[in-house]
């Protein structure tokens, strides 16, 4: 067996978050919730905050929520801190609430992107919001990172402030905007904050906090990992190389070899050095030049290579990547292959003449920090302020995101799986930092003992994916120096660990606590990942499996799948005779629940043709669907805008992308996902005739849908009739499965285990 692989390894030279002397501040102790009132801090006798963070989201003071672990790591460092949540920004007068703080305002729009959490994948806003109170929409605004920022400023413009979450994380240099439909500016010029913190950010706002309490400047405040600010001058000891030095961008010119002959050049560039039949003498061709060896005054005593930690690579600029969407796909893979902690470099993007700076990304925590993170004393439950005159909560006060995660465990955080359409790789990365076994446990126990409600099930122990847990790369230096983006994809690379032991140990010392009835696994699970280890997925499906597992193959066809970087179908029907094989075992009737996304870059009508036949085949029929949703930075959104793949070299020849847009092409890839709703068999036998495909056209078993529409009464009418109406649907059989579930292609918008933060 392979030891699992501890990041200690990246955090050699980083400091432990527990290193740091507390702020004198700590005399005041810990608070049961952190403030949200001038009369709460009167109770807990401060006459001011330290910090205040202001959030879009319900304050909810559980470790799945961001603002709650931001607010407790910085209140064990001695600091006091106050809560604004979901504020009203129309004036800057509710920033004001807990008064002035006294070293900085940390911002965040929330567990989500704002944009993403107010408006559906077709532009419309959404009613609900599951981080809100009764599910209440409208409770944030558009881009609420950037206007709470901008208050903040109009209430106390001499404040530092710290911006944070997913929403700033992933618009940290000029991005595409899908609900505008073009490039904007990284948030950082925008909203006017200080700086900027990307990733999982407890290592770098600690820093920061102790920085600016000992009275250092917030703009002197450049060499923190994971952060974002803005330059005007290139600092002093640094080396800085163009980004086409690392990806070319635009048609590629093949390199003169020296050691080649004058005449073989002139063969390679489709001319001939030798002259004319008739001229009886070889001729110069001007199309080639003499080879020239200039000596180069830096190299006049050896070669020296900058290093790497004082090396910044100039992406192009605002100006450049709005204007030209190949550089656009050029900067993003640029980034992308500059997100390993390990080698990562410095990026730099002018917007006009100010430049962005992005430091490395942050060094991941320990198991140690992990456990120092999750331990602090959390209430788990939302803020007192939000239960109704008896104490509990009602339906116009029941916080949707804080009911589905209130007694599920998050275990881990990152992911290696590196799917293009998804944000958790680019915010948290893609190593996996583990809790250990003894944290957890003690997690679970503090659900039974002291979480009303509690019934016996853990709904879930996950987090980005179920089964990552103590899983990574066997050679540590290995690690640090690869550029993947994946590491299953295009197969399990070779260096993986793929051990699943560890999580079996804790799965089922869990499952035997006394009070534990069951434990569920709700988060995603990496089958590919699974089928490498026959006895986790027996243990999974024997024990943890409550008659429905969710799994997501996203589609069957090698072309959006490539584009995805997710596996083939055939390692979905690996993983579901594993499944029913082991199901079968137990005497259980248990069913998996695959998730798809349509319209994603690189899948065609036929594509979602075959996805449908594959559902019929299969008896599978989706309740709720959606199509593909681009969020800021992830490589599916560059494909998207750009009409390149970013996966490989992007020239301006490079690969085309077929790109779904359009209203009528959109619904159609959602339609072919709802084959069997009478709705959409109009719009499927244009589609399908348009295709040559009319042939699945017909009540056969092997056609796709009928040809006659259902009206009013239940009856048949053909579907040739003009001005027919599809308003039912006729009753069919039972299908096998279960009806298929929202997914969105991002991290799901209830599931706190694996929302990032």
């Amino acid at each position: 067996m392979n030891a699992p692989v501890d990041v200690s390894f990246f955090a050699r030279a980083a400091k432990p978050i527990t290193s740091y002397r507390k702020y004198w501040a700590s005399r005041f102790g810990t608070s049961k919730f952190l403030p949200m009132s001038r009369a709460e801090m009167d109770q807990l006798g401060w006459d001011s905050c330290d910090i205040i963070i202001v959030t879009g989201d319900a304050y909810v003071d559980h470790p799945s929520f961001g603002m709650a672990v931001i607010g407790r790591v910085l209140e064990a460092q001695g600091f006091r801190v106050g809560i604004i949540a979901q504020p009203d920004w129309q004036s800057a007068e509710p920033f004001k609430a807990l008064g002035k703080p006294n070293l900085f305002f940390g911002v965040t729009a929330g567990n989500m992107d704002s944009m993403i959490n107010r408006y559906t994948a077709d532009r419309k806003i959404r009613s609900d919001d599951a981080y809100t109170p009764g599910d209440v929409g409208g409770k944030r605004p558009d881009r609420a990172s950037l206007v709470y920022s901008q208050r903040c400023k109009e209430a106390w413009s001499d404040v530092p402030i710290v911006m944070g979450g997913i929403e700033g994380s992933l618009r940290r240099i000029a991005h595409y905007d899908y609900w505008q439909d073009k490039v904007r500016r990284s948030i950082l010029v925008d909203a006017k904050c200080d700086i900027l913190l990307y990733g999982n950010a407890e290592r770098a706002i600690v820093e920061i906090a102790h920085r600016l309490a000992a009275k250092e400047p917030v703009q002197q405040i450049t060499d923190v990992r994971g952060t974002a600010f803005i330059q005007r001058n290139k600092p002093e000891g640094w080396f800085q190389i163009d980004s086409t030095s690392v990806d070319t961008p635009g048609r590629v010119e093949e390199h003169i070899n020296p050691y080649q002959t004058t005449s073989e050049q002139a063969e390679a560039q489709g001319t001939t050095c030798v002259k004319e039949e008739g001229s009886g003498m070889p001729e110069a061709n001007p199309a080639i030049q003499p080879l020239t060896f200039v000596p180069n005054p830096a190299l006049k005593q050896k070669l020296k290579v900058p290093p790497r930690d004082h090396t910044v690579i100039r992406l192009p600029s605002y100006e450049q990547v709005k204007s030209d969407p190949v550089l656009y796909a050029h900067a993003n893979r640029v980034l992308h292959l500059e997100t390993n902690p390990g080698n990562a470099r410095a990026l730099v993007q002018a917007h006009g003449d100010r430049d962005v700076w992005l430091t490395p990304p942050p060094i991941p925590l320990t198991t140690a920090e992990m456990d120092y993170v999750f331990g602090l004393p959390y209430a788990r439950s939302p803020h007192p302020s939000y239960a109704d005159e008896s104490g509990g909560h009602d339906a116009a006060t029941k916080i949707p995101a804080w009911e589905m995660i209130r007694f599920s465990v998050n275990i881990m955080r990152g992911c290696f799986g590196g799917c293009t359409f998804c944000s958790i790789t680019e915010h948290e990365g893609r190593i996996i930092q583990s809790r250990s076994e003894e944290s957890v446990i003690r997690e679970i126990e503090e659900i039974r003992d002291k979480v009303p409600g509690f019934t016996g099930v853990i709904s879930d122990l996950g987090g980005p994916t179920a089964n990552m847990y103590r899983i990574g790369c066997k050679s540590p230096e290995i690690e640090s120096a690869c550029r993947k983006p994946s590491c299953v994809y295009p197969g399990i690379c070779q260096n993986l660990n793929t051990d699943h032991s560890a999580l079996i140990k804790m799965y089922r010392r869990a499952r035997a606590l006394k009070g534990v009835k069951k434990i569920l696994i709700g988060s995603g699970l990496r089958y590919d990942l699974a089928v490498q280890s026959p006895e986790y997925v027996k243990e999974l499906v024997q024990h943890h499996v409550g008659g429905y597992l969710k799994i997501a193959p996203e589609h069957t066809e090698q072309g959006p799948l490539s584009r995805m970087m997710k596996p083939g179908i055939g390692s979905y029907d690996k993983f579901k005779a594993m499944f029913d094989k082991y199901s079968a075992e137990a005497g259980k009737k248990q069913y998996l629940i695959p998730y798809f996304i349509a319209a994603h870059p690189g899948t065609s009508d036929e594509d979602m043709m075959n996805l449908a036949l594959w559902l019929k085949k299969n008896g599978f029929r989706a309740d709720q669907v959606q199509t593909f949703y681009p969020s800021p930075m992830a490589t599916a959104t560059a494909m998207y805008h750009s009409n390149k793949n970013p996966l490989r070299k992007i020239t301006r020849d490079s690969e085309t992308v077929d790109i779904v847009r359009g209203e009528r092409r959109r619904r159609l890839h959602k339609a072919f996902l709802r084959y069997h709703d009478a709705n959409n068999w109009p719009l499927l036998r244009d589609a399908l005739k348009a295709m040559g495909r009319a042939d699945l056209i017909g009540n056969g078993k092997h056609q796709l849908i009928p040809a006659y529409q259902p009206i009013t009464d239940g009856s048949y009418q053909s579907a040739r009739r003009k001005n027919s109406t599809p308003t039912a649907v006729k009753p069919s059989a039972p299908v096998k499965g279960r009806l298929l579930t929202q997914h969105t292609g991002l991290p799901p918008r209830v599931t706190g285990s694996r929302k990032p933060r």
